[in-house]
Formats: structure tokens, C-alpha cells, sequence
């Protein structure tokens, strides 16, 4: 029996009795767009992330177009961004009509490197969209620095990040908007899609809910131009039952991420482990190595029955969608970095036993191709 890549049936029969128990009470009250359970949500996560204002949405991909319409971001803009990432952060830029401008990662951290970003500016910059990646902030306080200087919000894309902290602060409270993901896959993962924004400005907080239910600030008036990106009442119920458990989940986290490098320190000396910066805490949404000879690594794994993924292969500025800026946007760390990476599996139920045999398994592997 092969390991899961991330267990969510341990985790699902761990929470069965309390997420049982709010589906049957959305069930029982039948309202399932919009129902209590979202505002109760909302609640929890803004007192959790500390902020004024958390608006639950349809996905991670949509809290980002969300963000970004409400700061009036159009054709003819430049968001500043990563090209290391999964494609939703600069898909939501050019999807608005906008134009993603990436700029290069740090080499440990594999976030957006802050001394990178000022000569991307631009007369047509209108924000700046950095991404916390695999569990770990970007160096926001460089990032906002920057922005303050030349007047542009900041747009946290914390999918991976929700639970981590930075010099004390929670992820997604960190800039003008936070954003998150509960695919089922992060660390606080529901059932389906689903997503998150926070802030503590007033007129974004409004904006951005009154764009969620198609521009709407009451019944049928519509001020602006939306979407339909609610969350639906079962997620957030889901995501309620699973909030109990998510403090030990983050906990669980980073001490199988710990051992991870400690193991692999050991064992696989050629190996790079993740980089965790002093100041911050990583919620390890992917363990996530670098190594020579991938290719040959994860089919030696896999056939061994370590599942094993890759985030991400191609940097954004290479794939065809974005083929266009890719001469004038150079990212020679990317490149490197993607070509290296594998995540290894990885979740707050991972077994000790199967963390050991992971590592032992990578290390027969890597000996097999020296």
C-alpha cells in the first residue's frame, strides 16, 4: 500500500462526528448560498488572522480577480509579481486585462526577492502581488516598504501560506488585502473550492463583497461590475468543523517539516532542504526539496510507491499563455529552481513510519544514480 501524497481521509475521520454534525445543519436549514455559516466563518478567520475584514469566496483563483477588481486594476496596468507559482496568480492579472510583470525569486526562500522589485516599476504599476510559497511569507515588510515608497497596494497570495507567521504576525494580515485558498489540498483545506480575503480597510472590504455577489450592494441595485464568487454555506461549514483541529494541524506541520530536514540532513547530504527564514514560521503546504537527476528521482519513487508532485516545472514567464513577455523578463533563478524541485509527501497525519521509509527510500534513490 502505497503512502497518500496528502492524507485527507485520517484527517476527515479524525473531524467525521463535528463535520457530520454541520453538513446535517446546513441540511436541516436549506440555505445553501450565503447561509449563517459563512458569516460565522467570516468571524473566525478575521479574528484568527487578526484583521477587520475576512470575505470568504468561491476559490483561492477568484479572491485574487476579486482583490484586484477592487482596486480598480484594468487593461493597461502592471502588477508586479512571481513567475515561480501556480498559474492563478498571473492568470487573475491578464485575465483583468492587465499585464503580469515577474520578477525574479530569493534563492533560499524561493519567494519573490524584494531587491528586485523596484526596477520593475513602472508608470503603469498598479500593485504588487507577491506569493508566500510552500508555507512561508514573503519578506513582506521589504515588499511594503517598497510599495509605500511609490504609492501601490500590496496583495498578499497566501494559498499556501494560511497558519504561518511573520516577525509574529499572521499571514494574510501582512499588506492592504490577504488572500487564501481551501482547496482541499492547504493547510486549512475544505471539500471543494473555496477561498478567502482579508483586510483592514473599510472601502476595499465593502468593494470586495459587493464584487463577490455580481456588484451588488443590495437587492438587485449593482454599483459596480462583480462576479459570482460566494462561497457556498457546505464549504464553510466544513471548513468550521475543521478550524478545531487546524492549531494542531499547524503544530503537527512543522514538526514533521523539522524532521523531515533533520532526517534528510542525515541521510541525503546532497539533497537542499527548505529554507525557513529566523522571523518566520512555515506552515510546510509542500516539503519541497531541490535535487539533481529529478526526472530519474521520481520515477525511482514512485515505482517504489512514494508519491512524489512538482511545484512548479515551467515558471510562469515560460509558459505559452505568457510566452510574449518572456525576452524582457528574465529569471534565471526561477529556471533553475524549477528545474530542480520536488515535494515529497507531506500533511499533519503523515506517520512517522512513512516519513522514515520517504527519506530512506529518496536516499536508496539517489545512492542508485551516483
Amino acid at each position: 500500500m502505497s503512502i497518500p501524497f496528502i492524507d485527507l481521509k485520517t484527517q476527515y475521520q479524525a473531524l467525521k462526528p463535528q463535520i457530520q454534525e454541520r453538513i446535517n445543519r446546513v441540511l436541516d436549514h436549506g440555505q445553501y448560498i450565503m447561509g449563517p455559516e459563512v458569516g460565522e466563518l467570516e468571524e473566525k478567520l478575521a479574528l484568527y488572522v487578526g484583521v477587520k475584514h475576512c470575505i470568504a469566496v468561491s476559490s483561492g483563483t477568484d479572491s485574487l480577480l476579486i482583490a484586484m477588481m477592487a482596486l480598480g486594476i484594468g487593461p493597461g496596468d502592471e502588477v508586479i509579481t512571481t513567475p515561480f507559482t501556480f498559474v492563478a496568480t498571473g492568470e487573475m492579472i491578464a485575465l483583468l486585462g492587465a499585464k503580469p510583470v515577474f520578477v525574479d525569486i530569493d534563492p533560499r526562500t524561493y519567494n519573490i526577492d524584494p531587491g528586485k522589485i523596484e526596477e520593475a516599476i513602472t508608470p503603469k504599476t498598479r500593485a504588487i502581488m507577491p506569493v508566500s510559497l510552500y508555507g512561508q511569507c514573503a519578506d513582506m515588510d521589504a515588499i511594503n516598504a517598497i510599495a509605500d515608497k511609490h504609492g501601490l497596494p500590496v496583495i498578499e497570495d497566501g494559498a499556501q501560506s494560511f497558519g504561518a507567521t511573520y516577525k509574529g504576525h499572521k499571514s494574510c494580515a501582512l499588506s492592504t488585502v490577504g488572500s487564501t485558498s481551501f482547496f482541499p489540498s492547504k493547510p486549512l483545506g475544505g471539500y471543494g473550492d473555496g477561498g478567502a480575503l482579508f483586510t483592514d480597510d473599510d472601502e476595499l472590504a465593502k468593494a470586495m463583497r459587493e464584487i463577490r455577489v455580481h456588484g451588488q450592494d443590495r437587492r438587485y441595485h449593482h454599483p459596480r461590475v462583480g462576479i459570482n464568487g460566494r462561497l457556498d454555506t457546505l464549504q464553510a461549514a466544513i471548513i468550521l468543523a475543521k478550524l478545531d483541529r487546524f492549531d494542531w494541524e499547524v503544530a503537527q506541520r512543522q514538526i514533521i517539516g523539522s524532521r523531515y530536514t533533520e532526517l534528510l540532513n542525515k541521510y541525503c547530504p546532497a539533497v537542499i532542504t527548505p529554507y525557513v527564514e529566523p522571523h518566520n514560521s512555515s506552515v510546510f503546504a509542500q516539503y519541497s526539496i531541490l535535487v539533481e537527476s529529478r526526472e530519474a528521482l521520481l520515477t525511482g519513487l514512485n515505482g517504489c510507491g512514494i508519491p512524489t508532485a512538482v511545484h512548479y516545472p515551467v515558471p510562469l514567464n515560460q509558459q505559452p499563455a505568457y510566452s510574449n513577455l518572456s525576452d524582457e523578463q528574465l529569471t534565471p533563478v526561477s529556471d533553475e529552481i524549477a528545474r530542480k524541485v520536488m515535494s515529497l509527501p507531506m500533511g499533519p497525519d503523515l506517520k512517522s513510519i512513512d516519513q522514515e521509509l520517504v527519506v530512506k527510500t529518496l536516499q536508496s534513490q539517489v545512492d542508485l544514480g551516483q
